[in-house]
């Protein structure tokens, strides 16, 4: 069995790029800079190095995604890896990319991030979008019942397909 299952989170490095196949696909391409820190041997110091993950999403969720994303924006991106090969010039080439199932916006810009959109979104699950906090409606307390004596709690001895091996210590 093998699992082909990724999540990262940073920021884009570019505005995405939405582009239509011949059949009428949406397909939405970007880039995503996600840090992995490593210590200079040299100084001892701790240093953020970047990866620069290519990412791409297919389908009917490539055009609003492409209206939230811009570059910079902070993203959570869950997905699988997918790797290409082709030939240009004479030379072979190969690349590792993300596709996207799930995108969970981590900044907010002007439409109001902070939102995951993704198989939820597709299904007509709408976030909920906080802003200025309303007064709570003023609720009367339901009256109490009298209390009542508490009873210590009956304890009932464990089944019998409980055996000492069964215990992890």
């Amino acid at each position: 069995m093998s699992i082909n299952r990724v999540i990262i989170s940073g920021n884009l490095t570019r505005d995405p790029e939405l582009r239509a196949t011949a059949s009428g696909t949406n397909v939405l391409t970007f880039g995503v800079a996600v840090n992995d820190r490593v210590r200079n041997q040299q100084t001892g110091n701790w240093e953020d190095r970047p990866n620069f993950v290519d990412c791409v999403v297919f389908g009917n969720r490539a055009e609003p995604l492409h209206r939230f994303l811009s570059k910079g924006s902070k993203v959570a991106i869950e997905g699988k890896l997918r790797w290409s090969q082709w030939e240009r010039d004479g030379q072979k080439r190969s690349k590792l990319e993300v596709i996207v199932d799930e995108v969970e916006f981590l900044s907010r810009n002007q439409q109001g991030g902070g939102q995951s959109y993704g198989q939820q979104q597709s299904q007509g699950y709408q976030q909920p979008q906080y802003g200025v906090p309303q007064a709570a409606p003023q609720i009367q307390p339901a009256p109490q019942p009298a209390p009542q004596p508490q009873t210590p709690p009956v304890q009932v001895p464990p089944s019998a397909d409980i055996y000492d091996t069964d215990i992890p210590f």
